[in-house]
Parts: C-alpha cells; sequence; structure tokens
C-alpha cells in the first residue's frame, strides 16, 4: 500500500474519513439499541427475556467474527473485505429497521454483528498501513476517538432518534453513512493482493467460536437466570472452557492455525493485550455504572444525566489528540502509566461520593476519568505493534478489538452482578440493627420499625444506603483491575524514537 508521500496525503485524508465512518458506526451499534429496547419489546411483541436476544445475538456473532478477520483480508484482500463488510453491515441496518418479529430481527442482529466485526480491526490496520511511522500516533488517536466515543455517544443518540421518530431510525441513520464510506474507498483505498492458495483453519476456528460464543452468552444471560444456579449457565460455562482451552492445544500444535502463535511470542503485543482487557473492563463498566448512578441516587432527569456524563468524552477526545502528538517525542508507557494512574484516581474519588456531591465534582472526577482512558489508548497502540511484522498487523487487530470487547462484557457482568449481590448483603447487614427494642428508632415515632409506616420508610432509607455503598465496593473493585495493569508496563520495550520507515519492523531500546 505504500505510495509517494506527496501522492499519497490527499487519498489519506479521504480513506481516514472512511475509515473512521465505518468504526464509528460500528462502535455506536454496540450501545445505540439499548435505549431502544423497551420501545421495541412492544412493537415486536416480546417478553423482557426475550427482548434482550437484540443484544446478545449481535454481540456474541460479533465477538466470534472479529477472530478470523486477519485471515479474511489476507485471502480476499482487506479492500474487497471491508467494502463487503460495509455494505453487509449497512444492508442488515435497514433490514433490521424493518423487522416485523423477534425471530426476523434476531436474525437480522446477528448478520449485523457478523459483517460489522471486521470493520474496526479493518480500519485499524488500514491507518497503521497508509501512514508513516513517525505519524502513527496521531492515526491511531483519529481512529481510537471513533472507537472510544461510540459507546459513550450511542445512549444519547439511540434515546435522541427514539423520542423524535421512533426505535426503528436507530438502525436507519446508518444508511447514509454506509453509503458514503463505501463509495469513499471504492475510489480510494489501495487494493492489495489476495493470496488464493491460503486454506482456512475450520478445526481452529471451530473450538474458538465454541469457545467465545459460550462465553459471551454466560455473561449476557448469566444475570437474568442467576447465574450458576442455572443449568444452561453450567452447560455454558463447561463449553467455554473446553472451547479455549481446544483452540490453545490446536494453535500450538497445528501446522497453520488461522491465528498465528508467532503474534504471542512478542512481548509488546501479549502485555498489550492483557492491559487492552484490563481498560475495556473499566471502558463501558463506569459508564453503565454512571448512569443509573445519576438518575436513581442523585435523581438528576435523564437528559440532564446525558449531559453531565458528557465531560467524559471530551475528556477522552482532548487526551487522545495530546496522546498522538506527544507519543513520538517521549516515551509512550509514560503516557500509558500515567493514563492508568489518572483513571484508578478517578475510580478512588468516585468511592468517596453520596448522593450530594456536587455536580461541579462529578464533571471534574469524569473529565479526568475520560482524560486517562484516552492517555492508555493512543500510546498502548502504538507500543503493542511497534515490534510486529506487517503482516501480523491485522491479526493483531483483530485480536485487540475481541480483548477490547471482551473485556468490556466482563466488566459490566461483573460489576452489574456485584451491584445486585452487594445490595442485598449490605441491606442484610444494616437491618440487623433495626428492631421494635431500637431506643434510637423509637425516640422519631416517623421511624419506628413497629409501625407500618415507620417500617416502610426505614425500609426505603437502608435501600438507598445499601444502594450506595454497593455502588461505592464496584468503583473499588474497578481500582483493582486498572492499577495492577502498571505492573506490565517493564515488560513492554520502548520504540526507538529514530523509527523506521517500515512500520512493521521499528527498533527498539
Amino acid at each position: 500500500m505504500a505510495e509517494h508521500p506527496a501522492e499519497a496525503a490527499p487519498k489519506r485524508v479521504l480513506i481516514t474519513i472512511c475509515c473512521m465512518a465505518a468504526t464509528l458506526m460500528q462502535a455506536l451499534d454496540s450501545t445505540i439499541a439499548n435505549v431502544a429496547l423497551p420501545y421495541m419489546q412492544g412493537s415486536l411483541g416480546a417478553s423482557a427475556d426475550e427482548i434482550t436476544w437484540v443484544l446478545t445475538s449481535y454481540i456474541t456473532a460479533a465477538a466470534i467474527m472479529t477472530a478470523p478477520v486477519g485471515w479474511l483480508a489476507a485471502r480476499f484482500g482487506r479492500k474487497n473485505l471491508m467494502i463487503v463488510c460495509l455494505i453487509g453491515f449497512t444492508l442488515t441496518s435497514m433490514a433490521c429497521g424493518a423487522a416485523q418479529s423477534l425471530s426476523e430481527m434476531v436474525v437480522f442482529r446477528l448478520l449485523q454483528g457478523t459483517f460489522g466485526a471486521a470493520l474496526v480491526p479493518l480500519s485499524q490496520s488500514t491507518l497503521m498501513d497508509i501512514y508513516p511511522a513517525e505519524k502513527r500516533g496521531q492515526a491511531m488517536a483519529i481512529w481510537g476517538v471513533g472507537v472510544m466515543l461510540g459507546p459513550i455517544l450511542g445512549p444519547t443518540i439511540g434515546g435522541y432518534l427514539t423520542d423524535l421518530y421512533n426505535w426503528r431510525w436507530v438502525f436507519y441513520v446508518n444508511l447514509p453513512v454506509g453509503i458514503a464510506a463505501v463509495a469513499g474507498l471504492i475510489l480510494f483505498m489501495p487494493k492489495e493482493n489476495a493470496n488464493s492458495a491460503l486454506r482456512f483453519d475450520f478445526i481452529g476456528f471451530g473450538v474458538l467460536a465454541l469457545g467465545i460464543g459460550a462465553f459471551q452468552l454466560v455473561l449476557d444471560r448469566g444475570h437474568t437466570l442467576d447465574w450458576f444456579s442455572s443449568t444452561e449457565i453450567l452447560v455454558e460455562c463447561v463449553l467455554a472452557a473446553l472451547g479455549i482451552y481446544l483452540f490453545i492445544v490446536h494453535m500450538l500444535t497445528a501446522e497453520k492455525p488461522f491465528i498465528p502463535a508467532a503474534l504471542f511470542r512478542d512481548r509488546n503485543f501479549s502485555a498489550g493485550l492483557a492491559m487492552m482487557f484490563a481498560v475495556g473492563v473499566a471502558l463501558v463498566a463506569t459508564a453503565a455504572l454512571m448512569a443509573p448512578w445519576l438518575q436513581t441516587l442523585a435523581n438528576y432527569p435523564v437528559a440532564a444525566a446525558g449531559l453531565i456524563l458528557s465531560p467524559r468524552g471530551v475528556g477522552t477526545m482532548l487526551s487522545m489528540l495530546l496522546g498522538g502528538q506527544l507519543v513520538t517525542r517521549m516515551d509512550p508507557r509514560i503516557l500509558i502509566g500515567a493514563g492508568l494512574i489518572g483513571l484508578s484516581y478517578s475510580l478512588w474519588v468516585m468511592t468517596t461520593w453520596t448522593p450530594d456531591v456536587s455536580q461541579f465534582d462529578i464533571i471534574m472526577t469524569i473529565f479526568v476519568q475520560g482524560v486517562g482512558l484516552g492517555l492508555v489508548f493512543v500510546p498502548l497502540q502504538v507500543v503493542t505493534f511497534a515490534t510486529l511484522p506487517g503482516e501480523l498487523r491485522t491479526d493483531a487487530a483483530s485480536l485487540m478489538s475481541l480483548f477490547r470487547n471482551v473485556g468490556s462484557a466482563v466488566g459490566v457482568a461483573v460489576t452489574s452482578n456485584a451491584l445486585v449481590r452487594n445490595t442485598q448483603v449490605v441491606h442484610s447487614q444494616i437491618t440487623e440493627a433495626i428492631t421494635p427494642f431500637n431506643r434510637a428508632l423509637q425516640a422519631t415515632h416517623a421511624l419506628d420499625p413497629a409501625t407500618s409506616h415507620g417500617a416502610a420508610l426505614l425500609d426505603q432509607i437502608v435501600n438507598r444506603q445499601a444502594l450506595i455503598i454497593a455502588y461505592i465496593d464496584d468503583y473499588k473493585l474497578m481500582i483493582l483491575t486498572s492499577l495492577p495493569a502498571l505492573l506490565l508496563l517493564p515488560l513492554m520495550r520502548r520504540p526507538a524514537r529514530n523509527v523506521v520507515a517500515d512500520p512493521g519492523h521499528a527498533a527498539m531500546d
């Protein structure tokens, strides 16, 4: 894909815009439908449990189909694959909007996730190739804005479209963006040679799909089925463990597995995957916790809660752009460390929150959190890919997307379950001291547990206090996920400042 710099610059800008559109479209669709679920439920005649398959089907298909993107790009060419996936994603988005039954919606969401899985890693590897090594940090900053802001903006845009029109426009909005992106890629994206001799590793893909799919179902369905008290969850756990174990054995023993084992022998890449998983846990889980906290505990209206959360996205975008400028001028590991410390600090501040916290403190804390996430994301991409040869870059981008998505799913599942469980535990602990013989309560007639009014009021107060403490415990849990990621930094080697023009073979200090 190499071109003379003077000739490549105009095309590079147009390709970047198209890749950004594809990335943002896919990232938005991972969360944009969440807010419209109640409206879909009524329109499609589904129960509360059945309508969750609209989310589960998309996430599971996207997780499974992320892994073989590298092989597909090598076999059919990156440009061909990206155009086909964009067309398929746009058409299935329209089909989702036109769905008349739950079964149709689930099938179309499965197809949408299948086509959308390749868009993020293909966009990333394309930008890594078309930009020279010294500008790769800036390219990853631009790309990262779409990846990070998509899940944050999704619920806001989805709610706006649903209120202004109806839930079907959550999917129809992809049509103009998809058409423009496809046209731009057809006209300007350089074409790569496809290797038609490649053979697909069906065994490796099959066992990996089994492991990822079953694990994703555990995370998505666990909270509704009471986790390990459900036979379905136990079966899915066994299948997930079996699939992942067989995939690792097959990858290490097969002659040509579709995910090369050489990827994991690169120290920077392996450490980067682990760190991306940790960042993924905090990326979506913090937003998923903050929105209900603002509405249920702090009593902010929905619109106001959305506005208060917006500084997080602003902080992320600004720090990404700053990180893209600084990553070639200083050790990127310092930026990653500063970002992790900023993220952990914001979570620590949140452990001190009560519903009486000022709006200014909330805004400043989540702004710092956004800055921390952005500072981690861009330098991490540069360090992780710095030592990989060019031919492994698309496989590596696929795995990075997979680990980020799995980390996000784990974060949401664990924090949601911990919130419910800890609320019940704390409620039980507090109520141990509440009896009709407690003189402090008898002194206040309104809180006398011997009366029905007093008992009801006490239960409401205890529930509120238990929920506050449960949120604090969740924030502590995320600190224990984010802060230990600092231990991965010594395992990473710093890219040399005098990076060479070949982006796949940068020298190391």
